[in-house]
């Protein structure tokens, strides 16, 4: 039976995960998000600092008058999400296709500024904050995707200034972007116009209702999470990383946090459950499977004086790196990649810590998540820091509880195999 599951798994489900697992497209996405989450982490960090959980402390911040400014950098850094995306998407985009990725990047910059509605004022012209943040991640995907398809399809067909060899590569390449770079921003420029002398929504509003309101259909409610939980530990148990389905939905759960982020800011009551550290530190604790569970098993049973020679190899490996929600190690060391043995909580455990955690935070017992820690962030520490509250720390431990609970039993008849395999 498991030679028939694993035949099907191989033959069926791996070629198609591979190929998406590779498409340019997707890669583009993940790295532009990446590339603006430093800044994300660096707003959380001052959000942390001005709403610190203390009695006071936010009244006493605003007393001495620092408040204002703390809050102006989050809105510097963690506001700049979709800004930043349009570059780093494109950037990706055109290196893929073997395109000076830079330049690419800054048409595509350029772009997202020109399709994004200027505020009129005294002082003349403006940006608003919120198109520049999450708001503005989902024009920020289709505008650097097509902009950068269309920039590699130019020089790629050499359609583009060439200047002579004598001319330093910097000015050179400055050149060669006019042709596509004045087509992308002409193409954009009508776009724009059209939508305005229309009296059309703009871009940012239209992008949020095509691709923002099916993400958010598939990733805001715990019914749709759990399916995106499952083809996640799909992708790693057949040996592809599961980071892909995650990636889809990187776009609705940041504009989540971000939400949160901006109603905690302004008073109001949070409303998004299911946010990026929510995913992060509550339900992939350990990594992708919630192998924390599983880590702190193998922990348990080196300890033992009769452990197999291999749990005691493998222990130091997966522990410290699991501790921090890495668990590559894990994944190919134990391994848990096409391990039947560990089919069943691989997929269980995460789906579990969704569901506690969903139910946890939407009845009040836990705040909601309005911060973002790094991904590495160690748990307890991670689930204080993003929702601001001692109870995000328990909600952990109470997770990482059942984590080892439903991985223990599997693990221990993999021992005996080890075991087994040692005394032959």
């Amino acid at each position: 039976m498991k030679q028939k599951i694993s035949a099907f798994l191989e033959s069926k489900v791996v070629p198609i995960a591979t190929k998406l697992a590779s498409s340019s497209i997707l890669i583009a996405i993940r790295d532009g998000i990446t590339l603006a989450m430093p800044l994300i982490i660096i707003g959380s960090i001052f959000m942390v600092i001005a709403s610190f959980p203390v009695p006071g402390w936010e009244d006493y911040l605003g007393d001495v008058g620092i408040s204002s400014y703390l809050w102006k950098g989050v809105d510097s850094s963690f506001g700049l999400v979709g800004l930043i995306a349009s570059f780093g998407i494109a950037n990706s985009f055109a290196d893929q296709h073997k395109v000076d990725g830079v330049p690419a990047g800054i048409v595509s910059l350029s772009a997202f500024i020109l399709i994004t509605p200027f505020l009129s004022g005294e002082d003349g012209a403006g940006l608003p904050i919120q198109y520049l943040g999450s708001k503005g991640l989902f024009i920020a995907i289709i505008l650097s995707i097509l902009s950068a398809y269309i920039y590699q399809w130019f020089i790629n067909n050499n359609i583009q200034i060439k200047m002579p060899e004598t001319v330093p590569p910097a000015v050179s390449k400055s050149f060669s972007a006019i042709i596509p770079g004045a087509v992308i921003i002409t193409f954009w420029l009508i776009i724009f116009t059209l939508l305005e002398k229309l009296s059309l929504p703009n871009l940012h509003e239209i992008a949020a209702a095509v691709l923002g309101i099916p993400l958010n259909l598939l990733g805001s409610n715990i019914f749709g999470t759990l399916i995106i939980v499952g083809l996640n530990s799909l992708l790693w148990f057949v040996g592809v990383h599961g980071g892909l389905v995650n990636n889809l939905m990187q776009p609705a759960w940041i504009a989540n946090i971000d939400a949160n982020r901006l109603a905690y800011q302004s008073g109001e009551k949070l409303q998004h459950v299911i946010t990026q550290p929510f995913m992060d530190n509550f339900v992939y604790i350990g990594g992708s499977g919630a192998t924390i569970g599983l880590v702190l098993t193998i922990a348990y049973f080196s300890r033992k004086k009769n452990a197999s020679k291999r749990t005691k190899v493998l222990s130091p490996i997966t522990v410290v790196p699991g501790l921090f929600n890495i668990n590559e190690p894990t994944m190919f060391g134990v391994p848990v990649v096409l391990n039947f043995f560990l089919l069943v909580p691989f997929f269980l455990t995460p789906m579990l810590n969704a569901i506690v955690a969903f139910f946890a935070m939407s009845s009040g017992l836990v705040p909601l998540t309005r911060n973002v820690a790094s991904w590495t962030m160690p748990p307890i520490i991670s689930g204080f820091l993003t929702t601001g509250s001692i109870n995000g720390a328990i909600l952990q431990t109470l997770l990482i509880m059942i984590d080892i609970l439903l991985y223990y039993p599997f693990f221990r008849l993999i021992e005996k195999r080890f075991e087994v395999e040692e005394t032959k």
